[in-house]
């Protein structure tokens, strides 16, 4: 191996040692002393009751682990948005599980505990999956009440998902372990069904409250208990003494589920990569440096075998397919070396050119006419600037690729694996144009430009303002400037902050590319609902 494998393996390897510390803290939720109060309560942790539900032979993958990530400070963070949650497979079904973690803040809903709570029932809609539900909060985070209650994507827009999701034939189990309180108590209740563990409650307004509002003595049994809600209002389908017994009758009911029709994605036996996957460690580099992205589809793809559309045309962008754990693929991938054109035009790697955007929309439109789906290898600069890029149209065949990823509608599964910069994010399919899953490897970066273009930038326009009020910078102070933004910008682009606002799913180990991927696609198989593709008015 050359010095520079080694070098990246160390990095990679750095990096991955980095993500499971900071993973394995975040998993500990509000604290070991919060455990061992929910222990002593015979309460189950969030992580060990999806651990108990769901099928331990079969993959479970956590979704937003990193949200909220060095958020909310002040009042002492909110670990992976105070819920657990992911997909998984109960009694054989695959199925979307999302738990309250009681230990962070009772459980209670930040702002980002909201979006995260909506992402889980956007992968539930978008892959027809079932859902579970393990309530045990407090509701809304009073203190920063205004971020999560009134917006359309806010705390509401839960139930009228619960709604939209039953009539669209989603089922829906809530389990009540705990607290449910005010408008979080109609999350269970607008489920399908609705199970109750002894010392759990569901009520509109607790015993302070009611106090409050009408002067009324009321204990926490009468208002909301399991036992009343079973046997006087009716609210509750069943009643039981543990966790346990409840997330067995989970499993009971899951068993029980019919089959429905699949998408239908092609699928064969799968075939291991013949090119050794841990090798992706060494062949990506951290410094930015060229390399082939062949290398890496290689070492993804079913017996390495990658089958390129358009080989010799548009090089810098790299489409083909190929099968993953079985799974036919179309992918799109950013070719990062220094290509040369047939007119004998030197292109540089990660760059979107014109005839790399018309060839990747070309496969894409063809992706979509065979119901293939998609996955997006983002390592992306941008699309090339200049004269000459301008004068040829370059904002036209952008336009082209953004339409037709826009337009998409088979799955789309999308990996960054380096940088992920202006226009070139959405032409490879960022979170704003709907992949079903999204995923960063620990070298991603996500940003509206590489981070010396965007500190040189805002360094000058942060110096023309001081000159401009009559102030003369010297060198010295530019120098001092310069590294505070380029500080600043550096933190910003990290996958750490991309995945605590839940731009990704979760950052992965890239060994893991390709269990990720086969599992998105099993999801995704479960919804046999695929539009009509159309693009409506492409520019020419």
């Amino acid at each position: 191996m050359s010095l520079d494998f080694n070098r990246n393996e160390d990095q990679m390897k750095r990096a991955l040692s980095e993500l499971r510390q900071r993973a394995g803290k975040i998993a500990l939720g509000g604290g070991k002393k919060a455990i061992e109060k929910q222990h002593e309560k015979k309460k189950l942790t969030p992580r060990e009751r999806i651990e108990y539900l769901r099928d331990k032979e079969k993959p479970f993958v956590e979704i937003g682990i990193f949200a909220g990530y060095d958020m909310y400070e002040e009042y002492g963070g909110c670990p992976a948005g105070g819920t657990v949650a992911g997909v998984g497979y109960i009694s054989g079904r695959q199925a979307v599980i999302v738990a309250n973690d009681q230990t962070v803040k009772a459980g209670a809903w930040f702002p980002i505990t909201g979006k995260k709570n909506l992402r889980l029932q956007e992968i539930a809609m978008e892959n027809r999956l079932p859902i579970v539900y393990l309530v045990d909060s407090a509701g809304v985070f009073l203190p920063m009440q205004d971020e999560i209650f009134p917006d359309k994507e806010h705390f509401g827009r839960i139930f009228r998902n619960n709604a939209r999701m039953s009539a669209m034939g989603i089922p829906q189990i809530a389990a009540v372990m705990g607290a449910c309180v005010a408008g979080g108590a109609y999350l269970p209740i607008m489920s399908d069904e609705t199970l109750m563990v002894e010392g759990a409650s569901i009520y509109l307004a607790g015993p302070y409250l009611v106090k409050a509002a009408i002067g009324e003595d009321a204990e926490t049994e009468n208002l909301g208990g399991a036992d009343m809600h079973t046997s006087i209002s009716g609210i509750a389908d069943y009643k039981f003494n543990t966790e346990q017994e409840c997330m067995d009758h989970i499993k009971r009911m899951f068993s029980m589920l019919g089959n429905k029709p699949k998408a239908g994605f092609d699928y064969q036996n799968p075939l291991p990569p013949k090119k050794n996957m841990e090798e992706l460690y060494g062949i990506f580099p951290f410094d930015g440096k060229p390399y082939d992205m062949l290398e890496i589809i290689e070492r993804i793809v079913d017996d390495s075998s990658f089958e390129q559309y358009k080989e010799e045309y548009g090089k810098t962008v790299l489409c083909g397919y190929a099968r993953i754990e079985g799974w036919a693929v179309g992918i799109v991938a950013n070719q990062r070396k220094i290509v040369k054109t047939r007119k004998g035009e030197m292109q540089m790697g990660g760059v979107l050119y014109n005839d790399s955007s018309d060839k990747a929309t070309r496969f894409i439109m063809n992706c979509n006419q065979k119901k293939i789906p998609l996955v997006f290898l983002q390592d992306v600069t941008g699309f090339m600037v200049g004269t000459r890029s301008e004068q040829a149209g370059i904002i036209k065949d952008g336009a082209k690729m953004v339409n037709a990823v826009a337009n998409s509608v088979v799955p789309k599964i999308t990996i960054v694996i380096g940088n992920s910069y202006g226009a070139g994010n959405y032409a490879m399919c960022g979170k704003a144009y709907d992949p079903r899953f999204i995923y960063a490897w620990p070298s991603a970066k996500i940003a509206v430009m590489g981070g010396d273009q965007a500190a040189k930038t805002l360094l000058q326009i942060q110096v023309a303002g001081m000159k401009a009020k009559g102030k003369e910078v010297s060198p010295e102070e530019e120098a001092k400037l310069l590294n505070q933004i380029s500080g600043r910008y550096a933190a910003q682009t990290s996958p750490y902050y991309a995945a605590a606002r839940l731009w990704v799913d979760d950052i992965i180990d890239p060994i893991d590319t390709r269990k990720l991927i086969s599992e998105a696609i099993h999801a995704a198989d479960n919804n046999p609902f695929i539009p009509p593709f159309n693009t409506g008015v492409i520019q020419v």
